[in-house]
């Protein structure tokens, strides 16, 4: 019987958390899941270790076991306990002819049923576990996000129609209960988590709900006053500039930012800031003008 290396199945390192124990199961288990991989047998076999690997690190209370075992597994095997009794615990472990649908054997291996002990009894039943979760990206543009839309991805070999709601955000993920991997014997599917990825407007930055926008305007617009037309993602918005405006000042337009999610009818708010152009090239005429000007202050 072979010591089996979980962490290495996995592929991950042995100070790993459960969380990046998670993710590498996931990733595996769709990558080498029979409906991906029909009629593949070393897919299969690898499917079967994956998932050995995921119920002892995944769980905690064996993990710690598993850690404890170590390079001393052999001794375990041959000797038992040198404490006496099972190395992991008081009970009793068996391993019975478990089916767990794959023609009949078990979705274990001799180490885990040695160590681990049997998961059923030989009921002539296929075993029953849920099957993994998907993931996916899906990316959308800032406007998407502030409208709501709608893609279609396909899973395995079916079609399914993916819809956000207004306000949407970068990283935000989405549950799709049901529609994961198929789960083994009666078992449920498992869940498609589907990460929304928000691409980077050329005009507008996004913090939470508000929006944020540089707006040029010309120095006699800055010193006289005058109006500006904004462009929100709501339509266009007339903008008063006061006479003598300062390079850098910001304007706040109330309620004119992204919705905020799943408050569709309250708004964060939309700042311009304002940046003043100066002439770079002035006619000769032009000069003595603001030559004239200067000497009035």
């Amino acid at each position: 019987m072979d010591y089996k290396d979980y962490y290495k199945i996995l592929g991950v390192d042995k100070k790993a958390t459960q969380d990046e124990i998670k993710k590498a199961f996931r990733t595996l288990a769709v990558k080498h899941h029979p409906d991906k991989n029909p009629d593949n047998k070393a897919a299969e076999e690898q499917f079967k270790l994956v998932n050995e690997a995921n119920e002892v690190l995944g769980n905690p209370e064996k993990r710690k076991k598993y850690d404890d075992l170590g390079e001393n597994w052999q001794q375990y095997e041959q000797n038992g306990n040198p404490k006496g009794g099972n190395p992991f615990g008081g009970q009793n472990y068996y391993q019975e002819n478990a089916n767990d649908g794959f023609g009949g054997q078990s979705d274990f291996s001799d180490f885990f049923e040695q160590f681990f002990g049997g998961r059923t009894r030989n009921t002539g039943q296929p075993q029953n576990r849920k099957g993994g979760d998907y993931e996916t990206e899906m990316e959308i543009t800032l406007d998407e996000a502030f409208q709501g839309t709608n893609r279609i991805i396909q899973v395995d070999s079916e079609k399914l129609r993916i819809t956000t709601k207004p306000g949407s955000y970068d990283g935000q993920q989405l549950r799709i209960k049901g529609k994961g991997a198929k789960g083994v014997g009666e078992g449920s599917r498992g869940d498609l988590f589907v990460k929304i990825k928000v691409k980077n407007h050329p005009q507008l930055t996004r913090k939470g709900d508000d929006l944020y926008l540089t707006q040029n305007i010309d120095l006699f617009t800055a010193v006289l006053g005058g109006e500006v037309i904004i462009n929100t993602l709501s339509g266009q918005v007339k903008v008063k500039i006061a006479e003598g405006t300062q390079n850098g000042k910001s304007i706040r337009l109330k309620g004119k930012g992204m919705p905020i999610y799943d408050k569709p009818s309250v708004f964060g708010d939309f700042y311009i800031q304002l940046q003043i152009q100066i002439p770079e090239k002035l006619t000769n005429n032009q000069k003595e003008l603001f030559e004239q000007l200067k000497s009035t202050f």
